[in-house]
């Protein structure tokens, strides 16, 4: 359970956002009493997280579709913002469907029995650059169909929909793509569309108007090609919630109708808020509408969603790990496909064992890097802490607790000269490999340097990290100035660990982590 958001406030309602982390471009699905959600997840693997809840408030990660993403060559290295967009969760024939994109590959089907996995190996139904957002539909005649947008850096064009006829297996298109609506007029930046149907009606659910300042759209019609009458129904309105849109409608299985989308809170990326829904002369409203206009505004709290299976109870993904498991916590994931010798667990002594991997030929700074071990921002505020014991054999290798992102920093135990020294890293502008600045060494008494010592980050509000560290656990020295985070390449910012050497040699030195807690 999280020590530091929990969104069921335990008397029948809940506070939004129901996942205060960055589950960017979310959909869901439900099977009988069971909702399953997924998300963008880009360069980071497990890639395709899987998320369950039994009321939409209360969510486990149950597993992910892939440990390496393909093709294997290309992600080995990281590839910020690209990889997984926004993807589409359904069920069909008994078999859970996720369509994704790569914006500079295609459209991807992976198909499970058990939403848990294990997963297919994704399948290439389109192969397109700039090609996004895939969603599909089958329809009640046995025909199916694939929504999708375009990504303006890729196609060289955006704001546009369209749709292409598929094969009832879900596994190629089979048609000519057909344009279903053009949103240059009014709705910039259209894109992200879920495809449904209701009441003899065609839905396309569609954010528009930008990442941190959209809209809620929605088009129906009576032809699944259109042409298509459109409508806003949520934006942000009287309230302090930016850019509502984007995600997924549901129901539940006592007939209430929900919607989660997403709000971009910059460095702690796009956060989760469940909003309930309505349909008004066949057209949904969502969240609450006091004007009584048909277009909706968020909600910062509400009722719970009203479900036929007992009370659940609490859950949150998980955000601490005590090494004591055979596998990583499953909030864990590293920053491209990792080499099985970059790190080892040791459950019996309940510590993760990282070994300093060297860093990358023509390195400039760790936005190159590929093993960073690092997890989603789950807070406002918190403070992550390390108790780790550092066994260096070279000079020149470093273990570190960082706040990655566009602008990242970091609280490293190096070996410098034969000595532990502590210190404090800060990169700006990373993405443009811009060098990093170092602030004054403490050395480490030769008494504790095969000791354990504790690294920490306290994030208050606005995303301002102090790091620190301590030699007993109890009482922290800071180190180094404030530093604020800021969000990565369409991610919010992630914090976490890495261990590196800058000496070409046949072994390494290595980093035991004992635990890693967020509070």
């Amino acid at each position: 359970m999280s020590k530091v958001w929990v969104p069921d406030l335990g008397n029948g309602t809940y506070k939004n956002p129901v996942l205060y982390a960055d589950y960017s471009d979310p959909d869901v699905v439900r099977v009988g009493s069971d909702f399953y959600l997924t998300s963008s997840s880009f360069n980071a693997v497990p890639g395709l997280q899987i998320l369950h809840s039994k009321d939409l408030v209360n969510w486990s990660i149950i597993g992910a579709v892939f440990n390496e993403q393909p093709p294997l060559a290309r992600y080995a290295l990281p590839q910020h913002g690209n990889g997984v967009w926004a993807p589409a969760i359904r069920y069909h024939n008994q078999e859970f469907y996720i369509y994704y994109p790569d914006p500079d590959l295609g459209i991807f089907v992976t198909k499970a029995k058990n939403p848990a996995g294990p997963w297919s190996k994704p399948v290439c139904v389109k192969e397109a650059k700039g090609w996004i957002d895939p969603c599909p539909l089958w329809d009640a005649d046995g025909r199916a169909y694939l929504v999708h947008g375009f990504a303006g850096s890729r196609a060289g064009i955006k704001t546009v929909l369209a749709v292409s006829p598929m094969s009832t297996d879900g596994q190629r298109l089979t048609g000519p793509d057909v344009l279903v609506f053009d949103g240059h007029a009014a709705h910039p930046t259209l894109e992200g569309p879920k495809f449904y149907k209701r009441n003899g009606y065609y839905y396309i659910f569609a954010p528009a108007g930008g990442v941190p300042t959209g809209w809620q759209l929605v088009l129906r019609s009576k032809s699944v090609y259109g042409p298509y009458e459109e409508k806003i129904v949520m934006d942000q309105g009287k309230t302090a919630v930016n850019g509502p849109h984007q995600g997924a409608w549901v129901d539940t299985d006592t007939g209430e109708d929900w919607f989660l989308h997403f709000q971009d809170q910059g460095a702690y990326g796009r956060v989760v808020h469940l909003e309930p829904m309505a349909w008004k002369n066949d057209w949904p409203v969502i969240g609450e509408d006091p004007d009584g206009d048909g277009k909706g505004q968020p909600v910062r709290t509400h009722r719970k969603p009203r479900i036929k299976s007992p009370a659940q109870p609490l859950a949150t993904p998980p955000t601490s790990d005590e090494f004591g498991a055979a596998a990583l916590g499953r909030q864990w994931q590293w920053h491209a496909n990792p080499q099985d010798y970059w790190a080892y667990l040791f459950p019996a002594q309940g510590c993760l064992r990282l070994y300093a991997v060297p860093l990358p030929e023509g390195f400039k700074n760790y936005w190159q890097v590929p093993n960073l071990l690092l997890q989603k921002l789950p807070a406002e505020v918190f403070t992550a802490t390390a108790k780790l014991t550092f066994s260096s054999r070279l000079d020149g290798e470093k273990v570190g607790l960082m706040m990655m992102g566009l602008d990242y920093a970091y609280l490293s135990l190096a070996n410098q000269g034969g000595k532990l020294q502590l210190s404090q890293t800060v990169c700006k502008d990373a993405d443009k490999l811009s060098p990093e600045t170092t602030s004054a060494p403490v050395e480490v008494p030769a008494a504790q340097a095969a000791q354990p010592i504790y690294l920490r980050v306290a994030v208050k509000t606005g995303a301002k990290c102090q790091f620190s560290y301590s030699f007993d656990g109890r009482t922290f020295q800071p180190l180094g100035a404030e530093f604020t985070a800021r969000e990565g390449k369409w991610i919010g910012a992630k914090v976490g660990l890495f261990c590196s050497r800058t000496a070409k040699f046949n072994d390494a030195g290595s980093a035991d982590v004992d635990w890693f807690r967020i509070e």
